[in-house]
């Protein structure tokens, strides 16, 4: 395992395939740190950008080209009933009905809140946006990239073979990459089809013309609630897509211009997760129980009782689109997707994020927030599609 710093979150190595399910929507996997034999287990990512420091400051960087840059418009939020992929408006972010698309505010309280809280330290701790300006640099922040089937796909070599959909992936050299085309990292690669509505995602991509590589890759058809296979990893450790989780700024400058809310939740990260995952996650990468140590898939909120109204002051810069995050956050809440540094949420890296706005978001108290049970929502244990039930409200 890496030491954490306090300027890159890093992700636990993990070893053991998934033996049992719990529950319905808990598995449990044999863990062990060192190293693992690939063909009996999932990657283990490495250190992810985080954060503004003076190592990733002097990263040297080739900025996308006007033609190639990863398109981050303004979505035309609600026009399919739901989130649409930002730069791809006839394409829903999943289904309206996805969970990543479902309102969690009336939910009950997971019964392990508290313990889960005080493992990642909330009471000490405020959120850290995982992305914003990175001045000489690459910003920070996940890219994407919107194509057409126009654009050359290619077949990708896997580490993880076993785990990974084996493409093609429309990945070439105008794919943007985490931290820029020299990075170290997680290196992910996001591409989406517009002409198709296919996410593809990739950790550690390396391209070549001579042959293209990356530690694991999935795919998804975001007009589909299907999860990937029990057990399965994906760009993270959590086996869960990325690119719904991100908080993207062209997002929130449509919700702040138009009234109408964000309508997803943001990924995030813990230091320390149990060796379980709960749906909608499909893979594990930690150690401990669930008693003591949230899982991936936990579903987070801030509190009702937060007073989003008095966060900022009204004449404040930027104060309506750190109101819209908060909104969100309360409504739709973090996804638990990975490990990493704890209360660290992620977001897009295009457009480049104002460093106001980011200052703003560092200051939301991780003690505010408070684990839901979202078991009560799922149709099945396959699937994404989450649905209101008696005594299962959404909102």
């Amino acid at each position: 395992m890496i030491p954490l710093t306090p300027h890159l979150t890093t992700r636990t190595a993990r070893a053991g395939a998934v033996t049992a399910l719990l529950t319905i929507t808990v598995a449990t996997a044999a863990c062990s740190s060192g190293a693992r034999a690939p063909s009996a287990v999932s990657p283990g990512h490495g250190t992810e950008w985080a954060g503004i420091s003076a190592e990733n400051s002097a990263q040297p960087t080739t900025m996308p080209s006007p033609a190639t840059s990863p398109v981050s418009a303004p979505a035309a939020q609600g026009n399919l009933g739901g989130t649409t992929v930002p730069g791809a408006p006839n394409c829903p972010m999943f289904p309206a009905n996805n969970v990543w698309n479902t309102n969690i505010s009336k939910l009950p309280v997971n019964s392990d809140s508290a313990a889960w809280l005080q493992s990642m330290d909330s009471s000490s701790t405020y959120l850290h946006p995982d992305f914003g300006p990175n001045p000489g640099g690459y910003p920070y922040g996940i890219p994407f990239i919107v194509v057409s089937s126009a654009h050359p796909s290619v077949r990708v070599s896997f580490q993880y073979a076993s785990e990974s959909d084996p493409g093609p992936y429309p990945f070439g050299p105008d794919t943007p990459i985490e931290g820029g085309p020299s990075a170290g990292g997680d290196r992910h690669a996001i591409m989406v089809n517009s002409s198709t509505c296919t996410l593809y995602e990739l950790y550690d991509a390396q391209y070549s013309a001579g042959g293209s590589t990356a530690g694991s890759g999935a795919i998804w058809q975001l007009t589909s609630n299907a999860l990937r296979p029990a057990g399965w990893t994906s760009a993270d450790a959590a086996g869960l897509p990325i690119l719904p989780g991100l908080l993207d700024y062209a997002q929130i400058q449509a919700a702040v211009a138009s009234g109408r809310p964000i309508t997803h939740a943001i990924r995030f990260t813990a230091a320390q997760t149990a060796a379980a995952y709960v749906w909608p996650a499909r893979h594990e990468a930690g150690s401990g129980s669930v008693s003591t140590l949230p899982p991936m898939g936990a579903r987070f909120r801030l509190k009702a009782s937060f007073n989003v109204a008095t966060f900022c002051s009204s004449s404040q810069p930027y104060c309506a689109d750190a109101q819209a995050v908060l909104t969100e956050m309360q409504n739709y809440g973090l996804i638990l997707a990975d490990n990493g540094s704890n209360w660290y949420f992620q977001g897009s890296a295009y457009p480049q994020w104002p460093d106001a706005l980011v200052s703003l978001l560092k200051q939301i108290p991780a003690s505010d927030f408070e684990a839901v049970d979202e078991s009560c929502l799922m149709v099945s244990s396959n699937s994404g599609e989450a649905t209101a039930k008696p005594g299962c409200p959404t909102g």
